[in-house]
Parts: structure tokens; C-alpha cells; sequence
């Protein structure tokens, strides 16, 4: 303690510090101020500081260092499944294009395909409707229309360029454009409309693919219903000429006659392709059976040979004109003027012509399978024996010639030389005569 009593706290005197440093006979002495305690405090503290910072660093450095690679390596692998991911997004993306790309051209493949068998159907459907064109018009079905069945001759030629695949289906030429923006063939669909505005091409294609699709299976359906009215119409016209003449015991060699009261076997399913090869096969064979049985009627004398003309004298017992006694008339008498024509019935050969007795001037002409027909009382004879004639042609000129009493036309129809009363032909001819 100093003896005028100040404080002898470091610090706090009002003197400053001495420090007196002695060796030897050496004696150091420096006055210390605070502002030296502060700095030199300052610094030691600092590299206090820093010594500690080191070590810490020192010690914690590979932790630092396994802390940053495990960071790093972290995101390494999170931008590599990134870029993984996204590869295999568009892996995914390159497929389904793929697959459309492929799928689009199978089905192109396919619709080119129908087409074309449509089209090349044209040339098996175009000579069989033009034998069949007029079947329709004289069907039984067309004679007593229903309400409810329009007749089927009323169909558009259109409409017959389509059932033969020769229209083409214009949709077919949008197919290329599918992958741009804007494809204007599309607005000719209605099934368009349900599409979402964001429709990828495969989608806008896959409703062109249905609606062409769609098409050429109605084509195909009117194609093969077509062919089966055709042929229902054509069994059912031959079925009428065949039954007509059935009835009046004419005959009818009907070599296409089928028994299908006996049969059987197992139902064995068939492709469309084969369907329409089988219609087109049975209306063909229809065709063919109606052919055959107009031809087999045609030779039957089943024309009228005075067509619009009144009859005076039937076939039968009568009495006779010019001796009032009771007699066979073996044919019919036409009233018809002096040197009208007189037709033959039906195609055949002429046997007589010329002057026969009471029959004066008379043609007969032999149709085959044991009938004739005679012209009698004729004023002219305009055909000779073993000349060929058709129905309709002229084979003399009417008039009163032989056992007559005035100008008319008196016609005969005999079987095996037997004399057979023509208004039964004449009224099965007027029955058939549409059909022939």
C-alpha cells in the first residue's frame, strides 16, 4: 500500500505502470499503459481464436470432406435417374409412336386391301347384274308392292357403283395427312365431333380407321344383300314359270330341281369372303335355272297369233257352220280382217305350207318335243317347208281359204298329232309372258 493511500488496483491509478526488468547490472524499466494491456490482450485472443479454429478444421475436415461428397455424390445420382427417367420417357414415347406408326399401317394395309377386293369384284357382280337387271321389275314381289318394301328396281345407278366396290372411298387419300395440324377430311365424319380438342393423330386416326371401316362393311352387307334379293327374285320367277307350267300338264325338263328333303351335317361357320363367293355362286346357278326354264317355255307355243283379236269359235264340240250337225272344232277361230298377219306361237320348223283340204292354205309348224301348231284359212303363205321361224314372225297373210265362211284365222296346237284346246296355252302364256 503506498503511504498517501491511493488504490493500488492494476487499472486504476492515476499513475501509469511501471515495469522495471533487472539482470545484472542492466536495470530496463517501461511504463505499461492500458491501451498496450487492451491491444496485446487482443491479439493473444485472437490467436487463441485461431488456434482453435485450426484444430477444429483439423479435426473436422474429413467429415467436412465425406459431408461434400456425399452431397455432391447425392446429386450426382439424383440427375442421373433424372435423365434415366426421362430416357425411358422417351423410350416410351419413341415406342407408342412406333407401335402407332406401325398399327396405322397395318390397318392402312388392311382398308387398301377390302378396297381393292371390292373393286376387283366389279368384275364378277357387272355381268351378273346386267343378266339379273330385269328380274327385279318383273318379280312376284313387284307385282303387289307392300307399304313397307319399296320396289328394289328403284336402286340408284350410285348405288349399283357402290355394291360393286367401283366407287372409290375418297377418305382413304386423308390417311397421309394425319400427323399435321389440320386435317380437313375429317370434318366429312360426324364421329369427329366427339373428339377432344387436345386428340393426339393417333386418336383422330383411329375414328378415320372406324368410319372407313364402317363403310366397306356396309358396302360388303349391301353386296351380299343385294345378291340374295337377286337370287331369291330369280328362284322365285323360275319357281313361277315351272309351277305354271306344271299346272296346266305341260312339261318342264327341270334338270336344276334340287330334293332337299333330306339332308343334314354340321354347321361349319364361313368368312365373309366365302359368303359373297357362295351368293355369287347361287345367283349365278339361279340365272342359270331361270334361262333353262324360259328357254323350255319358249318352246312351247304360248304366244297369242292374233294378239288383241276376238275369239268366235272355241275348241271343242260345236255346231259345225256349214252343215248345222254337231262336230269337233280341233282349234280355235280368230275374227280378223282379210290379209292381217298371222304369227307363229312359238320358235320351230315349218312342215306344210301350202293347200291342205278344208284347212285351205295352211302352215304348220313342228316346235319340238312332239308340238305343232297350224295356220289355217290363210290368203297368202309367206313361209316354206323347213324354213326356221321365231315367235312372232309372219307366216301368211289371214283370209277365208278352204271350208270357211268368212275371214278370220283359224289356229291349232297338237301333241303327238292330237289336237289340244290352245286357250290353255294361251292362258299360261299370258301368266308367264312377264316372265319371259
Amino acid at each position: 500500500m503506498s503511504a498517501n493511500g491511493q488504490s493500488a488496483v492494476f487499472g486504476r491509478r492515476k499513475e501509469p505502470h511501471t515495469v522495471i526488468i533487472a539482470r545484472g547490472d542492466e536495470i530496463r524499466h517501461f511504463t505499461v499503459r492500458p491501451w498496450m494491456i487492451a491491444c496485446l490482450g487482443s491479439a493473444v485472443a485472437a490467436v487463441v481464436v485461431g488456434y482453435l479454429l485450426a484444430t477444429s478444421y483439423l479435426v473436422f475436415r474429413d467429415d467436412l470432406i465425406g459431408a461434400t461428397t456425399a452431397r455432391q455424390a447425392r446429386m450426382q445420382q439424383a440427375y442421373e435417374d433424372r435423365i434415366s427417367a426421362l430416357r425411358a420417357q422417351v423410350d416410351r414415347i419413341t415406342s407408342r409412336q412406333l407401335l402407332d406408326q406401325q398399327l396405322m399401317e397395318t390397318k392402312v394395309g388392311e382398308l387398301l386391301a377390302r378396297q381393292t377386293q371390292l373393286s376387283q369384284r366389279h368384275g364378277r357382280l357387272g355381268p351378273i347384274l346386267e343378266r339379273a337387271e330385269t328380274l327385279e321389275t318383273i318379280s312376284p314381289e313387284s307385282q303387289n308392292p307392300t307399304p313397307t318394301a319399296a320396289p328394289a328396281d328403284q336402286t340408284k345407278p350410285e348405288d349399283h357403283a357402290a355394291l360393286i366396290g367401283d366407287k372409290a372411298i375418297p377418305e382413304l387419300a386423308a390417311l397421309a395427312s394425319l400427323g399435321g395440324p389440320e386435317v380437313p377430311a375429317f370434318s366429312r365424319w360426324s364421329t369427329r365431333a366427339d373428339l377432344p380438342a387436345d386428340a393426339s393423330s393417333a386418336d383422330r386416326a383411329d375414328k378415320l380407321f372406324v368410319a372407313i371401316n364402317q363403310s366397306l362393311q356396309a358396302i360388303e352387307t349391301e353386296q351380299l344383300q343385294r345378291l340374295t334379293r337377286l337370287a331369291d327374285t330369280t328362284y322365285q320367277n323360275a319357281d313361277a314359270i315351272k309351277d305354271a307350267l306344271q299346272a296346266a300338264g305341260l312339261p318342264v325338263d327341270d334338270d336344276f330341281g334340287k330334293d332337299e328333303s333330306d339332308v343334314g351335317g354340321p354347321l361349319v361357320p364361313i368368312d365373309r369372303a366365302t359368303l359373297f363367293d357362295t351368293k355369287v355362286k347361287e345367283l349365278d346357278e339361279a340365272l342359270d335355272q331361270l334361262d333353262h326354264l324360259r328357254k323350255e317355255a319358249r318352246r312351247l307355243p304360248l304366244a297369242n297369233p292374233a294378239p288383241g283379236r276376238a275369239v268366235t269359235s272355241p275348241f271343242g264340240v260345236r255346231t259345225d257352220p256349214l252343215l248345222g250337225t254337231a262336230a269337233l272344232h280341233s282349234g280355235m277361230d280368230f275374227r280378223i280382217p282379210l290379209g292381217s298377219p298371222a304369227r307363229a306361237t312359238a320358235a320351230g320348223v315349218v312342215t306344210k305350207a301350202g293347200w291342205n283340204g278344208g284347212y285351205g292354205r295352211m302352215v304348220e309348224v313342228d316346235h319340238g318335243q312332239g308340238y305343232t301348231t297350224r295356220y289355217a284359212h290363210l290368203s297368202r303363205v309367206d313361209v316354206a317347208i323347213g324354213q326356221s321361224v321365231k315367235a312372232g314372225d309372219v307366216v301368211g297373210q289371214t283370209g277365208s281359204s278352204g271350208r270357211s265362211t268368212g275371214p278370220h284365222l283359224h289356229y291349232e296346237v297338237r301333241h303327238d298329232g292330237d289336237a289340244i284346246d290352245p286357250l290353255r296355252f294361251l292362258r299360261i302364256g299370258k301368266k308367264v309372258q312377264k316372265y319371259l
